[in-house]
């Protein structure tokens, strides 16, 4: 207070002007240190947002199917080239197989990737010795992993732990479906060239008779005949 000096109005105002200096200095901290605040605190939501996104499309691909094969064929196509087919399976049954697992090996090859980059170290403990196993030619189970993944997600989200008298099955990679898009277009294709064949084909015809009348209409004109228009 001893600084504030309101004895004569120059005084008086030099006082408020001070104040007002101090005031917005400290106004102007307050904002800033706030703004940082706030950009670091969206930042680590987006990379929590990002990773749990992450993390769950991992767990739909690894435990997506609680019925079937809950292994994953580490089969390369090199391999079935080399393997003879079985001498009861029909052959388009076998390719559609062999197929269907070099799919889903694809897609879980790519999910543990990803809980390799933004997994927990229980998470990456159990990705790395399913991609080791993968690597070596083993077959592999994902149920493990899956249960981790569901533990962290449902923790991440705040929601409580599943109940103890609920019974979950072992999960394991979702299933693929056929490449029946692959056919439909062709049959696309098909339909498209048929319907453009007659298409041609009727063109081909107008244009025949148009011609046709064309010559008929020339000949009934005599070449000494005079055409009037009016």
């Amino acid at each position: 207070m001893r600084y504030m000096d309101f004895s004569s109005w120059q005084a008086a105002m030099t006082t408020l002007v001070g104040l007002a200096l101090v005031t917005l200095l400290g106004v102007g901290i307050r904002i800033l240190v706030m703004q940082t605040i706030q950009q670091r605190r969206e930042r680590m939501n987006r990379q929590i947002n990002e990773r749990v996104k992450t993390l769950m499309a991992a767990y739909r691909t690894l435990g997506g199917s609680f019925t079937g094969q809950l292994t994953v064929d580490p089969t390369h196509l090199r391999d079935l080239r080399n393997r003879a087919p079985a001498p009861d399976a029909p052959p388009d049954d076998a390719a559609a197989s062999s197929d269907r697992s070099r799919r889903i090996r694809d897609a879980v090859e790519a999910a543990l990737a990803d809980i390799l980059l933004l997994g927990t170290e229980e998470h990456c403990r159990l990705a790395g010795q399913a991609a080791a196993d993968l690597a070596a030619g083993r077959p592999i189970h994902t149920a493990e992993l899956v249960v981790s993944l569901r533990s962290f997600i449902r923790s991440a989200l705040d929601l409580g732990p599943i109940p103890a008298d609920v019974v979950i099955p072992l999960q394991g990679p979702t299933r693929t479906q056929g490449g029946g898009a692959g056919r439909n277009k062709d049959d696309g294709d098909k339909s498209g060239n048929k319907g453009g064949g007659n298409n041609q084909g009727g063109g081909g015809g107008m244009g025949i008779g148009l011609g046709m009348g064309a010559a008929h209409g020339a000949e009934a004109v005599p070449p000494h005949a005079t055409v009037r228009l009016e």
